[in-house]
C-alpha cells in the first residue's frame, strides 16, 4: 500500500513514481505468496518482495537512465575531488551544485570517474553494493561459525539461514527498497551502522569504532551513533573498551574531513553545514511538512528556532547517555533512533525518506539480538579439556575420575587405599581450579 501511495503521489517522470507503481505490484505478489505459506516471515515471500520491489525497479530505472539527483551529485563530487582536491563546488548556486555529504561519499562516484557511463560504474549500483556488503558482514559477525564444535554446526547453519532471511526482509522493507532502487545515499550509511552495532554486540570495540568511523565520513546522520556506541561499550566493557572505540572512530573521520576543510573551508561550510540545515541562500530540495519545516514557515526567525531545538535535543540525548547509559545494543539502537527522529522532525530541510534510520534501528537490532542469542557458545579448545576431565598425574594414581572407580573394583583390597587417595587428589585438583 505504501508503494502505491508513493507511486500515485509522486510527480510524473520521476524515479519515485516508477518505483511506487512497479513496487506495488511486487508487494502484491509477495502478499499472495505469504498468504499461501504456513510459516510466518518465510524466505520465499521475502525473495518475491525483494525481486519485485527492489531488483526489478532498479534494473528498469537503470535501463531508462533515471535516478535520484544524489547519484549525479556524488559522481560529480568524485570528479571534483580528483581535479581540485575537494569534492565541493566553491561557488554553488543551483540545488544540483551543492554536495551536502561528507568527503567519504565521493568514493561511490570513483567507478563513474574511471569508466564513465557504463552499466556497472554508476554510483547507484555502488550504494547498493556498500549496503549489501555491510549487512552481510553484520550477519556474519553475529552468526559466524569459527571455532564451533562439530555438533554445534547445525545450529550455526540454522542461525545463518535465519540471518539471510532476515536480511531479505530488511531489503524488502519499503523505506530500504525505495532508496536502493532510485539511488539514495542513506542505505550504505545505515548498513554500516548495523555492522557497527553487530561488532558492539560481540564486544569488539576497536572494530565497532572503525566501522562507525567509516559511516561518519559519509554523512552527518552517522555522527550521533559514535557517542551512543561508546556509551554502551563503557557499560559492557569498561573505560578501556570505550576509549578504544572512540579512538578508532575518530581516526577515519579526521583523515577524511580535516583535509577537505583545510583545502577550501568556505566550500565545505556552504555545502555541508549551511545547505543541509536550510540556512544557506539556496533552499534545499529536501522539503517535507514536518515540524521543523512548519516552524520555519509560521514563526519569525524560524530557522534560528529550529537550530536551537536541534541543539537542545542533542544535549538532552547526550545527558541521557551519561545519566542512564544503554546496557544493550537494542537499547543503544533505540536511543540512537530517538535522537535521529528528533533531528529529522526538527530540521527545516529533511525528507520522509530519512525514516530509514529510525525504522531500521528499531527493527533490525531486535532481530539480530535473537539471532545472536541462538548462536551456540564456543566450547573448550581440544588442547585444553575442562577441569573435570583433566588427568591427575601422581605416584599414587594415573587414572581419571571416570575410571578410578572401575580400577579400584578390579584391584586387590590393598589397592583400594590408592584409589581413595587418587579420588582425593582429583577433588583437590578440581577445587583448586
Amino acid at each position: 500500500m505504501s508503494a502505491l501511495v508513493v507511486g500515485l503521489a509522486s510527480p510524473d517522470h520521476t524515479s519515485q513514481k516508477v518505483w511506487g507503481l512497479v513496487g506495488a505490484a511486487g508487494y502484491a505478489c509477495a502478499a499472495l505468496v505469504a498468504a499461501r505459506s504456513s510459516t510466518p516471515w518465510a524466505r520465499t515471500p521475502a525473495v518475491v518482495a525483494v525481486t519485485g520491489a527492489a531488483a526489478v525497479p532498479l534494473l528498469y530505472l537503470s535501463v531508462i537512465g533515471r535516478a535520484q539527483m544524489e547519484v549525479g551529485v556524488v559522481e560529480r563530487a568524485a570528479d571534483l575531488l580528483f581535479s581540485t582536491g575537494t569534492p565541493y563546488n566553491p561557488a554553488p548556486h543551483a540545488v544540483q551544485d551543492f554536495n551536502p555529504y561528507l568527503p567519504g561519499m565521493a568514493i561511490f562516484g570513483i567507478p563513474h570517474l574511471l569508466f564513465g557511463d557504463t552499466p556497472f560504474a554508476g554510483a547507484r549500483l555502488w550504494f547498493l553494493v556498500g549496503f549489501l556488503a555491510a549487512v552481510a558482514g553484520a550477519v556474519r559477525v553475529l552468526t559466524g561459525r569459527g571455532g564451533l564444535a562439530t555438533g554445534a554446526s547445525g545450529t550455526a547453519r540454522g542461525a545463518s539461514t535465519a540471518g539471510l532471511t532476515g536480511a531479505l526482509w530488511l531489503i524488502a522493507c519499503p523505506v530500504v527498497a525505495l532508496p536502493l532502487s532510485i539511488g539514495g545515499v542513506d542505505p550504505p550509511v545505515i548498513g554500516l551502522l548495523c555492522l557497527a552495532l553487530a561488532f558492539t554486540q560481540r564486544g569488539r570495540a576497536g572494530r565497532a569504532g572503525l566501522v562507525v568511523g567509516a559511516a561518519a565520513v559519509l554523512k552527518w546522520t552517522a555522527w550521533p551513533a559514535i557517542p551512543v556506541i561508546v556509551a554502551v561499550l563503557a557499560v559492557r566493557g569498561g573505560k578501556r573498551a570505550a576509549f578504544r572505540c572512540a579512538a578508532a572512530a575518530a581516526g577515519p573521520a579526521a583523515l577524511a574531513i580535516v583535509p577537505a576543510v583545510l583545502v577550501d573551508t568556505s566550500a565545505f561550510y556552504q555545502n555541508v553545514v549551511l545547505y543541509p540545515l536550510g540556512l544557506g541562500p539556496t533552499a534545499s530540495s529536501a522539503q517535507s511538512p514536518l515540524l521543523g519545516h512548519l516552524i520555519v514557515l509560521l514563526l519569525p526567525h524560524g530557522k534560528a528556532v529550529t537550530t536551537a531545538l536541534i541543539a537542545s535535543s542533542a544535549v538532552g540525548v547526550g545527558v541521557s547517555l551519561l545519566v542512564h547509559p544503554p546496557r544493550s545494543t537494542v537499547a543503544a539502537a533505540d536511543r540512537l533512533a530517538l535522537g535521529l527522529l528528533l533531528a529529522i522532525a526538527l530540521s527545516p530541510a529533511t525528507r520522509i525518506g530519512y525514516a530509514i534510520y529510525p525504522i531500521v534501528l528499531i527493527a533490525w537490532p531486535r532481530f539480530t539480538a535473537r539471532l545472536s542469542a541462538d548462536r551456540p557458545a564456543t566450547p573448550h579448545p581440544a588442547s585444553e579439556p575442562p577441569h573435570h576431565r583433566r588427568t591427575v598425574a601422581s605416584r599414587l594414581c594415573t587414572t581419571t575420575p571416570a575410571t578410578a572407580g572401575c580400577d579400584a573394583r578390579r584391584r586387590p583390597h590393598r589397592e583400594h587405599h590408592k584409589a581413595g587417595a587418587c579420588a582425593r587428589l582429583v577433588l583437590s585438583d578440581r577445587d583448586s581450579d
